[in-house]
């Protein structure tokens, strides 16, 4: 326990941000803007103080509050962090300032937008922190509801449809979830995340379930599978895993730039984290049941996705699809890490490294593509809203500095070595290749579809005669270059440095590798 509610103070911040905003009104819309980086850069500061003062060494939770809430339920107000809980609270913090600059050129109804952008930053502590279901799926709950409002009031053309899109899927998924959940809560009358992982890693977990709830037509495996995969939908459908993608590529394009990259960097993770912290834990040896069935949808993620990519045409499509064969590398990892290896100690090692590259390519992935729609905002901003690989060309030749930045991120996107988005795929494919070759080496072709599209870009946007329609286009300015920076840099420490982020999980990795040895 902790004698201060750090991390409650952490989730109320934004929260108290918002109101501030909204108390401003429109009369000041610079202050609006300036006043909810604040917040952001305070949230910040506070994430760090807790990463500072984290024990590495321990793969305990740390910085815990807990107070009865609804006894009768089985309710408590539990928080805590481990390493994971730990990132992901980092790349919230991180990823909100950026999608504040990205909406730096929103007009209407501003303190709303960015009011809207701090609560969800709120809901994303709350998922990432919280230890009870009834609790966390309170803020599951919440964050579409400012995600929602975000695509439907400052979306595209079409963003009516894109957003309907995007509540109803995320719904029909949770609603799956809480019944699947409910169903346990009736057989064991918790709701504590940590204890039923633990009835789960014992054995008594699923046998309390049939005890309670079995039903004539159903075997007990056959009702524990029933149970998982309305889990399993929940988790799915927010990642999203193929076949229930459907909702990204309209939701992203159609969002703010400042939106998309809330969803792209944070709330995509808000489905991995699940399946860490939750699915692998309680629902672990039905996952091993189907496992085949999941690596077969995982390796379809990653090579439908990225072939996709190459037939759009709209840079926010393009990226769209490749955060969706990028996130799809960690849902192949985190599936094969479920395989029964037995007592083999070097296949074990394996799942380490492959469960270290999920953690970091997580948070890779949310600065890459972060930064990416974030590029993509200002190229919006010049171009009067244009974003069509076949509107621009040649831009290296007035925009150098913007060609190079962008540049930069295009690569680590395509994982090239130096930059952080290769050791995370590295160790990814360590893993998976011992683990289960035949889904590594199939997904081998999402990566040359990667390069293919992330080149095409790089030539049809950045390269070849200079359209004549934009020989005035401005290069970023000081104050755009000075806000990248960070950014920029971040993926070359990572690249070069990655144990600046495995030293902090790498203790969580093993209790959670240790706790999958069925």
């Amino acid at each position: 326990m902790t004698s201060f509610p750090y991390i409650t103070l952490l989730t109320v911040l934004p929260v108290a941000g918002a109101l501030v905003l909204l108390a401003l009104g429109e009369r000041n819309k610079n202050r609006v803007r300036w006043s909810a980086l604040a917040f952001s850069f305070a949230a910040l500061v506070l994430t760090l103080f807790l990463w500072f003062h984290f024990d590495s060494a321990s793969g305990a939770l740390q910085f815990q509050e807990l107070h009865p809430w609804i006894p009768a339920l089985g309710v408590d107000y539990r928080v805590a962090i481990d390493g994971l809980g730990l990132l992901m609270l980092l790349l919230t913090s991180i990823v909100v300032p950026i999608a504040i600059c990205a909406s730096w050129h929103i007009e209407e109804r501003v303190p709303l937008y960015f009011s809207l952008v701090l609560l969800l930053q709120a809901c994303l502590y709350g998922t990432f922190t919280v230890l009870n279901f009834f609790h966390w799926f309170i803020f599951w709950e919440l964050s579409l509801i400012p995600a929602f409002f975000l695509i439907r009031l400052w979306g595209g053309p079409r963003r009516a449809s894109a957003s309907t899109q995007f509540l109803v899927y995320t719904m029909v998924g949770s609603i799956a979830m809480l019944l699947a959940f409910l169903a346990l809560f009736l057989a064991t009358k918790k709701f504590d995340l940590i204890d039923l992982a633990a009835m789960a890693q014992s054995g008594q977990l699923m046998p309390a379930v049939v005890a309670k709830l079995a039903w004539h037509r159903f075997t007990p495996q056959h009702l524990a599978l029933l149970l998982f995969a309305g889990a399993f939908l929940g988790f799915a459908v927010k990642v999203p895993l193929f076949p229930f993608h459907t909702w990204l590529p309209s939701a992203y394009s159609e969002a703010p730039s400042g939106a998309t990259v809330l969803l792209t960097g944070a709330m995509s993770k808000m489905g991995l984290y699940a399946f860490l912290r939750i699915l692998l834990p309680i629902f672990g040896a039905q996952m091993q049941l189907v496992l085949t069935p999941l690596l077969w949808l995982a390796v379809a993620t990653v090579v439908l996705s990225a072939y996709t990519a190459l037939a759009q045409k709209d840079l926010k499509r393009i990226f769209a699809y490749s955060s969706i064969n990028h996130l799809g590398y960690c849902l192949l990892a985190i599936f094969a890490v479920v395989k029964f290896t037995g007592a083999d100690a070097a296949l074990t090692a394996e799942k380490y490294a492959a469960m270290n590259g999920v953690l970091l390519q997580m948070f890779n992935h949310t600065l890459t593509a972060a930064t990416l729609f974030w590029f993509v905002a200002l190229l919006e901003k010049r171009s009067g809203g244009l974003r069509g690989l076949d509107d621009f060309g040649g831009l290296r030749k007035v925009a150098p500095v913007f060609t190079g930045l962008m540049g930069i991120a295009l690569f680590s996107t395509l994982g090239l070595p130096g930059l952080n988005g290769f050791i995370g795929e590295f160790l990814i494919f360590k893993g998976m290749f011992s683990l289960t070759t035949w889904a590594a080496s199939l997904s081998v072709l999402g990566l040359l579809a990667t390069t293919i599209f992330i080149l095409g870009i790089l030539q049809r946007v950045f390269s070849g005669p200079l359209n004549p329609r934009w020989s005035a286009m401005p290069d970023l300015t000081a104050g755009e270059r000075l806000a990248l920076a960070p950014a920029i840099g971040l993926m070359f420490v990572l690249g070069l440095y990655p144990q600046l982020i495995l030293g902090v999980v790498d203790s969580t990795v093993i209790q959670m590798v240790q706790h999958l040895q069925f």
